[in-house]
């Protein structure tokens, strides 16, 4: 077989079914052109990204305006887009269903498929020429704002804020797990003819205390952190970390601070390095430079931390203690975010899509907003699951539980399952801290968000759609 036989079914392709697909996805782009629509929403998202830095109130530093540029623009475009999205995606079906435009189109040689996915990919396309557009002059306003400030700034803006940060913790997982297991089985060994007790709740309460003591610091105590960096030595070499810790107090202080004490390094070796006493506040994240070259030749980091106060403190193990290290450039890990962040509005367009192929627009946007608003109450949903009751204020007491607890609990704990599987995909507190995102994560949420729900979402709504009478519509 000739390359230009091999060929021919892939221009068959092309040719009859992506062009037409791109057809309507032009006259998607014309009827946006055409009601101003494209306009419109281009100047609020350059207003937004303008006008909000000189509303919002900074602390007075280049990092804190740098900051609110980063998450109170980015918030504001991903809100705005997202709203848009949802009202063009139900309107661009739903209505030339309504004002029976689309029966003149299904007239044509073409399926319905390509329809839905034509008017799809216009939207899609629409949402990624505003992103852009917005993204570079949010990429211009921080670099331009960058640029006016003095030298020893601008360095400290690179190291922590315009820059890809990886972050690494000491994972005590394993050390909880066999500490609790441990003081488990000597209470077993203790109490042998105890065959009533509830082991999971037992061993629970046991785990809570282990963690408890991990995170306790007493007064004139010392803790410490051994946390594997993850990278190479050499990788890091010369290059600037910083410590990144909260803390909790368990008695207030008469200045409302705290005195910090902090070493850090190889503590078998000279290269073991004491910091300048600090003054800190508790329930709040405090980050600081470390000195460069302090890791052993593992790409292990050692952090001591002294207690030279009359309370005693608590370090949380999720984000009490982190090392932050460069890992890249902040326009690579600028162009991540956009990525998960214009996968987001892919699901939105498919959403909105997916109810105006069965439903008139009004009914479509509402019930778009309505999946979103549940979406966006995955809290409170999870404390509902966590009390074991839609309608009372407390756990109820175990056989009396009511009708509704017992439908719609199980509804909710599926609803949490489904929804954790892309509600982490965040990546606009990351790229305002610094804080690296990683191709990985990029990936798994193109997985979940594009293919896995998106996906979902358009099966249904391509199939309601050449599943629906398009006649009856003028009926409606």
């Amino acid at each position: 077989m000739s390359f230009a036989t091999a060929g021919a079914p892939l221009r068959f392709w092309k040719n009859f079914f992506m062009q037409k697909i791109l057809a309507v996805a032009w006259l998607t782009w014309k009827a946006a052109l055409r009601f101003k629509l494209f306009l419109v929403i281009a100047v609020l998202l350059v207003l937004a990204v303008v006008g909000l830095p000189l509303m919002v109130k900074d602390d007075g530093t280049a990092r804190g305006f740098t900051q609110i540029i980063v998450t109170y623009t980015l918030s504001s475009i991903t809100v705005l887009l997202g709203i848009s999205t949802l009202w063009l995606s139900c309107g661009a079906l739903a209505r030339d269903i309504e004002e029976c435009q689309i029966q003149v189109v299904v007239t044509k040689p073409i399926a319905r498929w390509q329809i839905w996915l034509g008017k799809w990919l216009g939207i899609v396309s629409l949402n990624a020429a505003l992103l852009i557009l917005a993204a570079a002059c949010i990429d211009g306003m921080l670099e331009w704002r960058a640029s006016r400030l003095p030298a020893a700034e601008q360095k400290d803006l690179r190291e922590q804020v315009m820059v890809a940060r990886g972050s690494a913790k000491e994972d005590f997982s394993q050390q909880i797990d066999a500490e609790t297991e441990q003081v488990l089985q000597n209470r077993l060994k203790e109490n042998p003819n105890a065959t009533n007790v509830d082991l999971p709740e037992v061993r629970q309460e046991i785990r809570d205390a282990v963690v408890s003591d991990l995170e306790l610091v007493p007064p004139a105590y010392a803790h410490q952190w051994r946390i594997q960096l993850g990278a190479s030595p050499n990788d890091l070499r010369g290059r600037p970390m910083q410590l990144r810790i909260k803390f909790n107090a368990a008695n207030g202080s008469l200045t409302g601070t705290y005195v910090g004490l902090w070493m850090v390094g190889n503590p078998e070796s000279t290269n073991f390095v004491q910091l300048a006493p600090m003054s800190l506040a508790p329930d709040t994240f405090h980050e600081f430079s470390i000195p460069p070259n302090l890791c052993d030749s593992k790409g292990e980091l050692a952090v001591v931390f002294l207690n030279e106060n009359n309370s005693a403190l608590t370090f949380p193990l999720d984000d009490g203690m982190e090392v932050l290290f460069p890992q890249g450039g902040f326009t690579v890990n600028f162009v991540r975010a956009l990525a998960v962040i214009f996968f987001w509005l892919v699901l939105l367009s498919t959403i909105g899509m997916m109810a105006a192929s069965f439903l008139s627009f009004p009914v479509a946007a509402f019930f778009s907003v309505t999946l979103l608003a549940v979406a966006l109450s995955s809290g409170t949903l999870a404390e509902t699951v966590s009390l074991g009751s839609v309608t009372q204020g407390s756990t109820p007491a175990p056989g009396h539980a009511s009708l509704t607890d017992v439908i719609f609990i199980p509804i909710f704990k599926g609803m949490l399952g489904v929804l954790g599987l892309i509600e982490n995909f965040s990546p606009i507190d990351a790229l305002s801290s610094g804080r690296s995102i990683p191709w990985n994560e990029v990936g798994a949420a193109f997985g979940q968000i594009v293919l896995l729900f998106s996906g979902g979402f358009a099966v249904i709504g391509i199939f309601m759609f050449n599943r629906r009478e398009l006649a009856a519509a003028q009926n409606q």
